[in-house]
This record gives C-alpha cells, structure tokens and sequence, in this order.
C-alpha cells in the first residue's frame, strides 16, 4: 500500500520537503522549508486535537492539509503512529490511541489511512500510508490519541487544541430539594457545566427531553422523565445564577453535552436567559440503583413480564461494563466488533439499565467469549429500545472469530461507594488491609474500623477491589500482618460472605452490629490484593462428549489412585488386589480466555510432592467430578487434585509458559490450554456403585473459588447421560451459563433415552 510508484507527485515533492524539514525541532505547525530558489514551498501542516470529553492531552487527531482541516483513519492504526502524532502536537509520547471515533466523529476530509510508522520518524510523512486524500474510510473510524502529559521543551504550542470556549468537559445534576441525609443517586436537579474554578448553569430556552435524555445518559441513568419547572423557577429566583451555555439542541443519541450544538454566552452573563430559568433534569434509574419500594417493585413488575432479558455483560471487573453477549435460539453467543461504536453501545447500555456509553471496546478487550458469534455489523441509530431493533449482519463461519468480541463501558450513577472502603500498609495502591468506614451517616464523621478475617476468600475480595475501583481480587488475605502500618485497631465488620457480584461489602451478608470474631488482633484482618485482569477458565464441553466411555480397571492397577483419594469410597472394602473398578473416563480441555495466566493460589514452596504419580500437586481441589439424579442428589463423586497446571497447547503466535517438568512454574497462560487425557490416572468418575438410570455429569473447574477469575458463572460443565449398567451415552454437554433460563429447565428435566439414538 502506498508505494512509490503510485504517488503522485505532490504526495512525493511534500516526503521531500519534510524529509529535508526534519533538521529543524518539529512544532505546532510544521516548519516551512527556509526560502531558496529551487524549492516551491510546501502544504504547510498542523495538527490539532479534538472530540468530546477528554483531557489537554488526548481527542481525536485533525491534520491541516490543503488548507482543509481533516482527520486519521484508524485502520492499522499503530501505537507507533500515536508516537509520531504527539510529538507533532508537542508532546514527548504517546501513552495510547483510541479507534471508532471514541472522541466523536470528525468533519471534511479524512486526509490519511493505512498509516504505518515504527515511531521514530520525525513526522508523519516519513512513514507510509496510502497518500493524502486517499481512503475508504467513514468518519466513524476517527483515529485519536492518548499523549504523555510532558511537553517537549521549548515546544512553541501554535495549536491549542481547541479554545477554552469551545468545549464542555464535566456536566453534574445539583439537586435542591433538601433532605437530612440526601441519598444517593441524585436523579433530578440543576444541569450545571465546570466553568474554571466553579459551575454554571445552562439556559433552558429551547430545552427539550432529547437534551434530558442526553444529560440522563451521561450521569448513568436509562431514561429521563417530566419534571415541575415551576418549583425550580420559584427556587432559582432567589438564587445569584452564572449562565455559561444556551440553545443547546440534541437529538438524543449523543453520548455527551459536547457533541450536541450549543452556544456559550460571552461577557458578563448575570443578565443572561431573558424569561428563562437554569435547566432542570428529572431522570429514572435502572433496577440496580432504584430507591424507594414502590419504584423497585414496578420495575420487578416490568421485568416478571418480560421474561429472561436477551442480553447480558460478561467479563467486567466493574458494575456497568463487560463483554456483550446476547441469546438467539435458546443459546447465549457474542458479537463481532465491526463497525461497533458509540451509539450500538449506549443501546445496549440504556437497555441494560444504565445510563450511556462511556467506550465501545473492539478486540475482545473484555476477553474472549465461547460458543456461537450472533451478530455482526451491528449499527444502531442510538434511538432504539433494544439492540434487536438495530440493524445487523448474520455471521458467516470466516467472518469473525472470538479475538474480535464486542464490549462496552457504560456510565453509571455515581454512589460514593469508594468512600466507604480503603486499603491501609500495602506496597501500591493495589493492596492493603481492609478498612470501612461505619457511621457516616446524618453529617457525622465516618469511623474507620477492620474486617474480621475469617471465612474471608475471593468472592469477598472481589467486592472490595470492585467498591474501590481497582477491578478484580487476586487475593483475599485472612492474616495481615506484614501490613501494619495504620492507627486504624478496632474491628467493626465480621461474617462477611459475599456472592461476588455486590457492589459494596455493606451489600454482603455480616454480621451487623453483633460481631462474632474469634481473633480480633489487628494481624487477623481481612485484605486484598487487587489487578485490573484476571484469568477466565472453562471447559471445552465438545471434548466430553467425544471421549467418555467406561473402563473396567483391575484393583490391582489403582493402587495409586487409592492413594490419591480418585475411587469411590467402597473401595476400601474390595478385596484387593482382586476384583476392579468401573470407571467413567473423558478427556479435559481446560481453556483460560481470561486476560491474566492463571497461576494456583499457593507458592512453589508449599507444593506437595506426590512419589507414587511423582508430581507436585499445587492446588488441593482444581475440578469437582460428579454423577448427578435430575433433582440434583450426587451418586457418584470424585475430587480431583490439579495433577500439574501447564500449557499443553496454545493458540497461534501464543508462547507456552509453564511446564510441571523439573519442578517447573506451574500455571494455564492466557490463549492456552491444559489437557487432561482419558488415559491418565484419577482422569474418571469411580461408578461402580451407581445403578442404571438416566443422570446429569457436571464438572466444576475451580469450585472453591481458590483463585480469582473474572467469570465464575462459566466454571461448571453439564451434560446429560443414559447408563444401561454396561453403557453409557453422554450428550448435550454445554457450559453451566450457555444456554436460556428454558433449555436448562428443559435439560434438567430431561426424562431419559429410550434406546441409545441420540438426536
């Protein structure tokens, strides 16, 4: 692409130029050539930043070409392009890019695409795209950039980004119906704008419920609803009022104030809005954060009716983000990212119950799902109640793979969770001893006190990392002694047992103002060690299906899984060595699509050394192994301890990290997977035992939660199965959260083959 040979010859004259221009430091607008006789000077160019909210450093990049302003095409955009452009903007580096007009979409020309630089060039032109002008690109794949917050010294800024006028960064709701203790989410109050130091309100002239349903969005809430202008009109008449912005005009579908038009009022605005008073939002909030009985129960209502939503997120460390996933025939799948953007994302935001997108995320940053990929080309117009409503492409097999997931961040309402937890003594933010703040209620200072840590695991840390917005628990740490380093002593919380997906450990289940804990020492509190990604295992449940069969194994061959705990516990009554085991034996494929390795809770140090299989076991229990009856009643058990965690195979242009050999690291790389064989030892379920009848296998990986994963609804495996008393038949394996809420009734209650043709 981009060739020599199919440039033109101002593409090649303008290399020239700033090939012979890069003796000279790069400012805001690139430097003339100096006056000479045999040089024509140059298309003079210039950068700028732009979009909507975003700080001095980052928004979507415009290049001044031709006397035209335009913008970059993301198409193999490269961190290295977004070195190259910052230093243009007079930045050192680049810390980031964005793709999918993240910054809102551009105006005019798209000057550049496919553009490809290693990022030492001294400007743009150095590196190679398909010429100016040339591309087959929408303005719905802006390019933008995240810079590093130091300027080059003594960068001339010639191209502030855009003028302090001509932008809307932070908008809030300030409510004014008093209240002793206001509660939080603020759904309605004054719509105010930063203005330097302090805020200022908007004229409502022209306000209409698109502007609502905007502001609504932003601040995390679905909807907006009618609101008593004459109560505020009476209120803001006493009020000294600094009007910043009027005629604001929406449609409705913008993810932010900024990107709707609007005016701001120059001069002094004291005497601004003529008849009009600030502008007022009511808005209503999705289930999760509805107060007051009566709204949560009509919500309940509207949800009873519709029955199972056919959409969900997974994957996310916080409330409101995740990978999306929708429900088509009975069967949960996921969406490929071309041409996701803003609005398909706010759709599934709004209908979700949150309030706007905040990023629509390509590349299955959420990681990766399984199963089928649904949908594909999904673009919304923003207006739409459900995503079903927009229009779509059907996937065809070569079109998409999961490595192209679609997912979203959403905006929230702001809680002041995070307020009510810290961490204390850690070596980072990261981590620390637990503490929470009890109380601070009715205008009185907090009390800070400590978590009691017993009974404290993973699905407790996860909570706390997710309150403090430090994503998801890599640790929950019953002893915390190597972190004292505060004056905080007293313990005010015990019993806490979370389900894991709470947003605040107040929403757990403790113990209240009756604490119950055995150690109240200081070196006994809970804490956390908390990571923006975690590993995502599951089972490839096809696998199952393929390779189950049974073995009648002789006693006088098992003396080693005896001893390993892998047979039925009548085994001990058989008359050994003589006699034999049957055995229900599968192969397990144990995949981590998560965005961290997967690494046993325990340290090299406390691994267990096992002479008669001569392995070490690094996990107590890794899988649960079970025969179920339809209600649920186990027959047949077998716990399985993780022989050894490696890498046996990993995807393409992956790298195998870990090895049991040699007392290697232990562990399941992200993109890889460990495989269990048929053939190998405790690989079975003892059913000797169990008597004919038609069963359900479930595998659980992880079951005691002992290492942290983004996902634990994925971990179990079920698969319907007929045994005769000299076969079986096992069928319809899927993962535990595969299927709709009715093809699980219907699995469960499965009455059985009546011969052995499986449809």
């Amino acid at each position: 692409m981009g060739g020599c040979s199919a440039w033109a010859w101002p593409e090649l004259l303008l290399l020239l130029l700033l090939l012979l221009g890069s003796a000279w430091p790069w400012v805001g607008s690139a430097q003339p050539t100096p006056p000479g006789p045999t040089h024509p000077p140059g298309p003079q160019l210039r950068f700028r930043l732009a979009g909507y909210p975003r700080k001095h450093n980052e928004g979507r990049v415009e290049v001044f070409y031709n006397d035209e302003w335009g913008t970059i095409c993301d198409d193999d955009f490269t961190l290295g392009n977004a070195h190259v452009l910052c230093r243009h903007l007079g930045f050192v580096a680049a810390t980031g890019w964005a793709h999918s007009a993240k910054y809102g979409k551009g105006v005019g020309r798209i000057w550049l695409d496919n553009v490809n630089c290693a990022g030492n060039e001294k400007g743009i032109g150095d590196c190679k795209h398909r010429g100016w002008g040339n591309s087959d690109c929408s303005h719905e794949e802006d390019a933008g950039v995240v810079c590093k917050d130091e300027r080059i010294p003594g960068f001339k800024d010639s191209n502030v980004i855009e003028t302090e006028q001509s932008h809307v960064e932070e908008v809030r709701l300030r409510p004014v119906v008093s209240g002793g203790r206001r509660q939080l989410p603020v759904t309605e109050g004054i719509v105010e704008v930063r203005y330097k130091d302090s805020w200022a309100q908007i004229c409502d002239q022209g306000w209409d419920s698109h502007n609502s349903r905007v502001v609504c969005g932003m601040m995390g809430f679905p909807a907006e609803k009618k609101v008593n202008r004459n109560f505020y009109k009476l209120f803001t008449e006493r009020q000294q009022l600094n009007y910043r912005l009027h005629s604001v005009s929406c449609t409705g579908t913008e993810v932010h104030l900024s990107l709707c038009s609007f005016e701001f009022y120059r001069g002094n605005s004291s005497a601004a809005c003529g008849s009009g008073m600030p502008a007022v939002v009511s808005c209503v909030p999705g289930p999760l954060f509805a107060t007051g009985n009566a709204h949560k129960k009509k919500q309940r209502q509207q949800q009873q009716q519709q029955g199972q939503p056919r959409i969900r997120l997974k994957g996310g460390a916080k409330v409101g983000e995740g990978r999306v996933e929708v429900l088509k025939s009975s069967e949960w799948g996921t969406i490929c990212d071309d041409r996701w953007n803003l609005q398909s994302a706010s759709v599934v935001c709004r209908e979700l119950g949150f309030g706007s997108a905040k990023e629509a995320l390509t590349g299955a940053r959420m990681g990766q799902g399984t199963g089928p990929i649904h949908l594909n080309e999904v673009q919304c117009q923003g207006t739409e109640k459900s995503l079903w409503s927009c229009p779509f492409r059907n996937i065809t097999q070569e079109d998409c793979k999961h490595t192209e997931d679609a997912a979203v961040r959403c905006n929230i309402p702001y809680m002041g969770y995070e307020n009510l937890i810290r961490l204390s003594g850690g070596r980072s933010r990261f981590e620390g001893r637990v503490e929470v703040a009890v109380g601070a209620g009715d205008g009185d200072q907090p009390r800070w006190g400590l978590v009691c840590g017993e009974g404290w695991g993973t699905l407790e840390a996860m909570v706390a990392c997710r309150q403090l917005g430090l994503g998801f628990a890599n640790h929950g740490l019953q002893e915390t002694w190597y972190w004292d380093a505060s004056n905080v002593t007293e313990m005010v919380m015990s019993g806490v047992k979370c389900a894991g997906h709470e947003m605040s450990l107040s929403h757990c289940q403790h113990h209240g103002a009756s604490l119950s804990c055995r150690n109240t020492g200081t070196r006994f509190a809970a804490g956390v060690i908390c990571s923006e990604t975690a590993s995502d295992l599951l089972l490839h449940a096809p696998l199952v299906q393929e390779t189950a069969y049974i073995e009648d194994r002789p006693l006088h061959m098992l003396y080693c899984a005896a001893e390993e705990n892998c047979l039925a516990s009548s085994a001990r009554l058989a008359n050994w060595p003589y006699g034999h085991r049957r055995l229900l034996r599968f192969s397990s494929q144990i995949h981590n699509r998560g965005r961290a390795d997967f690494r046993p809770k325990a340290g090299r140090h406390s691994w267990v050394w096992h002479e008669c299989h001569r392995h070490y076991h690094s996990m107590d229990i890794f899988t649960h192994y079970d025969i179920l009856t339809p209600n649920g009643t186990k027959v047949a058990e077998g716990h399985k301890a993780s022989f050894c965690l490696e890498d046996t195979e990993c995807e393409e242009d992956v790298a195998k990290r870990y090895e049991c050999a040699n007392f290697g690291e232990q562990g399941i790389t992200v993109g890889c997977w460990d495989l269990y064989r048929h053939d190998i030892d405790c690989q079975w379920i003892d059913i000797t035992d169990v008597k004919p009848g038609n069963y359900i296998l479930q595998v659980v990986i992880n079951p005691n939660f002992e290492v942290a994963e983004s996902d634990f609804t994925n971990n179990a495996m079920k698969c319907n199965c007929k045994y005769d008393g000299h076969r079986i038949w096992v069928h319809s394996c899927h993962i535990g959260d595969a299927l709709s809420e009715e093809a699980n009734k219907r699995f469960e209650q499965y009455p059985g083959q009546l011969n052995n043709q499986i449809s």
